[in-house]
């Protein structure tokens, strides 16, 4: 049973939750949901608990402005802060009585794949990293979008960030559209990931605004300065975070491993293959800490 925490990021109240493991002081592993994600999710639950049960405290968490934690506006990505909202988090773990503060483990998924290299690459007292299909960079050609999609979708941006600059509602776009729809990421099998993100408080919407800083957010021109052991799990079929994207921050980190599979973006958050990703994580980290 998962224990519902709260902590302080510069300000804003973050929610989360601690599945606790058997051994105390025990490591402790950080999950860091990726873009417009929320801790509640299906995958992001069954990887807390997995790690739980296998001798990892686990500590989920909603970015500002996200699911359970304060902030407005709301489904409004904002780089900088969520990398404050990481660190804060390691810190309230490392004050808990159950872990051992000197163990503290960042997992990140998608854009949060991208944080936990800033996030290491900052803060030496990481012992581990695992990057879930992270993001590092914009494929040059987005998967199911037309040129007339990529200048709808320039027209949105341009919009959203000026009513951001003027303090404005967002103008939210869904996050997981088909085909031709506009959409953050669209593909054919929009419905069914759509299905497989459903939970009491993921939305499929977020502004779009956060997609100009990111063209030029790329942990691999950190990725160097990380000293800890650094896992890469990279799909061979995305075309989100692609593998020439992927593999560069394995190369470039001090000890970084890649592991590869036979998988696109959004299988890595399906039941049958997050189950076999999950098992070469933790049994990375048992080596780690061995």
């Amino acid at each position: 049973m998962a224990e519902a925490v709260t902590f302080d990021s510069g300000g804003v109240r973050c929610v989360g939750h601690l599945h606790r493991a058997a051994r105390e002081p025990g490591p402790c592993v950080v999950l860091c949901p990726g873009f417009g994600g929320t801790q509640d999710t299906p995958a992001l639950m069954a990887a807390a608990h997995g790690f739980a049960v296998a001798g990892y405290h686990a500590l989920t968490f909603d970015y500002r402005s996200f699911g359970l934690s304060d902030g407005t506006p709301r489904q409004v990505v904002d780089l900088s802060g969520q990398r404050a909202d990481i660190a804060a988090a390691v810190a309230f773990a490392r004050e808990l009585d159950t872990v051992d503060p000197a163990a503290i483990i960042l997992w990140g998924t998608s854009l949060g794949g991208a944080h936990v290299i800033f996030s290491a690459a900052g803060d030496p007292g990481i012992i581990a990293v695992i990057a879930q299909v992270p993001f590092n960079g914009f494929p040059r050609r987005v998967e199911g979008r037309s040129a007339l999609g990529t200048l709808r979708m320039l027209a949105v941006l341009s919009d959203d960030w000026l009513r951001g600059r003027l303090h404005l509602p967002p103008h939210r776009i869904p996050l997981v559209g088909a085909t031709g729809e506009l959409a953050v990421m669209t593909g054919d099998d929009a419905q069914d990931v759509i299905a497989g993100m459903a939970s009491p408080t993921w939305r499929n919407e977020a502004a779009p605004r956060a997609l100009l800083d990111m063209m030029r957010y790329r942990p691999d021109t950190v990725a160097s300065h990380v000293a800890c052991p650094v896992l890469v799990c990279a799909g061979t079929d995305d075309v989100q975070a692609t593998s020439e994207s992927t593999d560069v921050l394995a190369e470039r980190a001090p000890h970084g491993q890649l592991r590869r599979y036979d998988a696109t973006h959004f299988d890595f958050y399906r039941e049958e293959l997050r189950a076999v990703v999950l098992a070469e994580q933790i049994a990375f980290l048992d080596r780690v800490l061995a």
